[in-house]
């Protein structure tokens, strides 16, 4: 798969926190967007079964659908992709295979695993992780810069954010939901 051709701009991932507001939020991005199934929260069957539910909601709104977890499950469940440390992405046909990366050396890491894009996080302070020391604007505008493969912009992030940073790739949790 291409990832230069075919990557989304807006990604909405999941959380417990936003699980109430999914099919909403899901049916309000625009066409095309991409979908990160995270929901780490759920034990293995209620998750897949959510994963199902959202991913009839996605398909019908033209959304690609990325399981948070190795390759070969995203493979079984029928994913687009696959979404995690690129150490858990092994290549399998046609599955797209996005690496979470948090400085220039797992970047490094990442683009020698071949992934096809990177989400590097966290940009500004986020809910998420909010003890995690932040990249901010410079910082993540430079090791976007050095990045050999498509970055996409996390944490914090938001229309306002993306914005200021000037980066067309990002994806939310809060800030989308």
């Amino acid at each position: 798969m291409d990832a230069r051709q075919t990557l989304p701009n807006l990604w909405l991932l999941s959380d417990e926190r936003n699980d109430r507001v999914l099919e909403e939020a899901l049916a309000t991005l625009p066409r095309r967007s991409g979908f990160v199934f995270r929901h780490y929260h759920l034990e293995a069957a209620a998750r897949r079964k959510r994963f199902e539910e959202l991913g009839i909601l996605c398909r019908f709104a033209g959304h690609l659908v990325i399981l948070a977890g190795d390759s070969d499950t995203a493979v079984a469940w029928g994913a687009d992709g696959a979404y995690g440390p690129a150490r858990k992405l092994a290549r399998r046909e046609g599955l797209l295979r996005l690496a979470t990366v948090h400085g220039l050396l797992e970047t490094s890491r990442a683009e020698r695993h071949g992934v096809d894009a990177l989400f590097l996080s966290p940009v500004f302070p986020t809910r998420s992780h909010p003890d995690a020391a932040c990249l901010g604007k410079e910082n993540f505008l430079f090791m976007a810069g050095k990045a050999r493969l498509p970055v996409i912009a996390l944490g914090g992030m938001n229309a306002e954010r993306a914005e200021y940073l000037g980066w067309p790739r990002w994806g939310a949790i809060d800030g989308l939901s």
